[in-house]
């Protein structure tokens, strides 16, 4: 039996440009998916126009494109694919893995999490009614291997822990979206910041219902502010500066555990990645960051 190819991918949010997280991040997918020989992709998860400044989609991809972070494939925008993400919904709810819910987050909250409406019961919510659409999880104690964390479990709580995958408003879920473009690309290994392990038992399931077996998982430590806050737009994380772009790389490296040469970032980042990819070792990242 042959072994899938490789497929990676960065999906950033344009929420902002592109930081120094995003940037590990960033390099450490990029170089996974060259050290197995295989495809990086990039995917903007550009969702929420409500969050999502004009200029941030060119500013990230300059910064990548600055940074040698070249996608081997036509970047993909999930602001283009609503179709898709439509008929996904459309499949679970006729395979009863979804469900039309009108409750409102404070009567969630006031309920323990439960619905008041009972609607995990697909024709309980008239479509009239405004409404998002969640998935209907089972309950489950979930194992997997990480490849970096090793192996992981978490407690699935049916309704409780139900995401949703459309809201109210109309604008598509990621929890929805990013599984749909996984298997529609054909991503065999998701690398990305350790705050997003928590829903990843949730979204084996998701895979699941729509037929696709999930891709593996690789948690690295997000990077961290003076305040021990997670960069981010949030925490008024800088922008990356492009024009010092080997030296960026080169400090990611060292926030990988890779400890690159000091004179590197002076060779050009032609020199930082080609050193990178010869001397990338996974089990060398730090399992806490700062």
């Amino acid at each position: 039996m042959t072994t899938p190819r490789y497929r990676g991918r960065f999906a950033p949010s344009p929420t902002g440009p592109l930081h120094f997280g995003s940037l590990v991040t960033a390099l450490a997918s990029y170089l996974e998916a060259r050290a197995h020989q295989g495809d990086w992709l990039v995917r903007i998860e550009d969702l929420d126009p409500l969050r999502e400044p004009p200029e941030a989609t060119d500013q990230i991809l300059a910064s990548l494109e600055a940074h040698g972070l070249i996608a081997d494939e036509p970047i993909r925008f999930q602001s283009r694919r609503h179709p898709a993400y439509q008929s996904a919904i459309e499949q679970l709810l006729a395979s009863g893995h979804a469900y039309r819910c009108a409750c409102s987050r404070k009567q969630l909250k006031a309920n323990d999490g439960r619905h008041p409406a009972h609607c995990r019961d697909t024709t309980a919510v008239p479509r009239h009614i405004r409404h998002a659409i969640r998935f209907k999880l089972e309950d489950e104690s979930s194992h997997w291997q990480d490849q970096l964390l090793g192996p992981q479990r978490q407690t699935v709580n049916a309704e409780l822990d139900d995401p949703v995958l459309l809201r109210k408003e109309g604008f598509f879920a990621y929890q929805l979206a990013v599984v749909v473009d996984d298997i529609d690309q054909g991503i065999s290994d998701v690398v990305r910041g350790s705050d997003l392990l928590d829903m990843t038992a949730q979204q084996q399931q998701i895979y699941r219902a729509l037929g696709a077996q999930p891709p593996a998982w690789l948690h690295i430590p997000v990077i961290l502010n003076e305040q021990g806050q997670k960069l981010s737009k949030q925490t008024h994380a800088p922008a990356l500066d492009n024009n010092r772009a080997a030296g960026n790389l080169a400090e990611a490296l060292q926030a990988l555990g890779q400890n690159p040469p000091g004179h590197l970032a002076a060779a050009g980042v032609d020199a930082v990645l080609e050193w990178a990819m010869s001397h990338w070792r996974r089990r060398a990242i730090h399992l806490t960051s700062g």
